[in-house]
């Protein structure tokens, strides 16, 4: 089985030096290593649960960024890393998709991680520039039909959460708007909004703030349910259009065979802090949805969300290196 991380866990959890380890558990600071550049969701979501997992635990949270790759290099830190349980991977939903889009990698995000908790899920809005005659999905799949390869979408690079979304759109709809890879997400949003591309799958978080400047127009939500930031746009599957459904995702993952006593503690104190009301509300306010799960459950999530991305990544053919 692919998901040996988790089994060799649950071994370790009746193992007889896991009761000690567990009480030991922690005595030192734990280092979070997220695998993007301060500022953006996921390391703004790592900052948010710093103090109340500080306190649960009773240990300094020390956060340090490793931007790259897609976020190999942090993942790839992690997987390396000792698995004692002061050390842990906050990674996006390309944890699930990396391997299919990079030929050659270092780890093995099944064999070398172990799943911890799925931590928050981010809808994904489709934008237009204003002068694109389509005000909702349906008008958007017309158009492109009626004028095939005359659209392009801009993404934050080849394999970007963005990038999937528009060719998931393209191969479900049938339709061909042109792939415009960019050197990040910023300068893509700073090209829709000047014109040069037409459309572009964008957290909701980053959307809104030009859709308040009237710089840019939302189409619809991709996440199964409305935003909370823009609860007056319909979803894609309201509009009829399930099939286009794109979330991107927060996580955290430890080391393989970190002792399951220390996942397990780790796993309830993140748990608890994404409940509390003023956490949930921050997340809110960022476009996030708390989405805290068991290790069990994001084992599950990791597996069928790789099968998902992973079989149009290889009907796209799509790759980063």
């Amino acid at each position: 089985m692919r998901l040996t991380a988790t089994a060799c866990a649950a071994l370790l959890a009746f193992s007889p030096l896991a009761p000690a380890q567990a009480q030991a558990w922690p005595d030192k600071p734990i280092k979070l290593i997220v695998s993007f550049a301060p500022g953006g969701v996921h390391d703004t979501l790592a900052r948010v649960l710093q103090p109340r997992l500080t306190e649960a635990l009773g240990q300094p949270i020390v956060i340090e960024n490793r931007p790259g790759a897609g976020g190999n290099i942090a993942a790839e830190a992690v997987a390396r890393s000792a698995p004692d349980g002061y050390t842990f991977l906050v990674a996006s939903e390309a944890i699930a998709t990396n391997e299919y889009l990079y030929r050659h990698m270092a780890y093995d995000p099944y064999k070398d991680l172990a799943p911890v908790a799925k931590l928050a899920d981010y809808p994904m809005a489709l934008i237009a520039h204003p002068s694109v005659p389509a005000n909702n999905v349906k008008e958007l799949v017309a158009l492109a039909k009626a004028k095939p390869g005359s659209l392009s979408y801009g993404s934050a690079g080849i394999g970007a959460s963005g990038h999937l979304a528009g060719e998931l759109f393209n191969s479900v709809e049938g339709v061909n708007i042109v792939h415009v890879p960019y050197k990040g997400g910023a300068p893509a949003l700073a090209d829709l909004v000047a014109g040069r591309i037409q459309v572009m799958f964008l957290s909701v978080s980053l959307s809104a703030p030009q859709l308040k400047q009237g710089k840019i127009k939302v189409l619809a939500v991709t996440g199964d349910k409305r935003s909370g930031k823009l609860p007056d746009v319909p979803t894609t599957a309201e509009q009829g259009y399930p099939g286009v459904q794109a979330l991107l995702f927060s996580s955290l993952l430890a080391p393989a065979a970190t002792p399951g006593p220390v996942i397990a503690r780790m796993n309830t104190e993140v748990v608890k802090a994404l409940r509390a009301p003023e956490v949930v509300a921050r997340l809110t306010d960022l476009g996030a949805v708390p989405a805290p799960s068991s290790p069990e459950q994001f084992a599950s999530i990791l597996k069928q969300d790789g099968e998902h991305w992973g079989r149009l990544i290889r009907e796209r053919n799509i790759h980063a290196n």
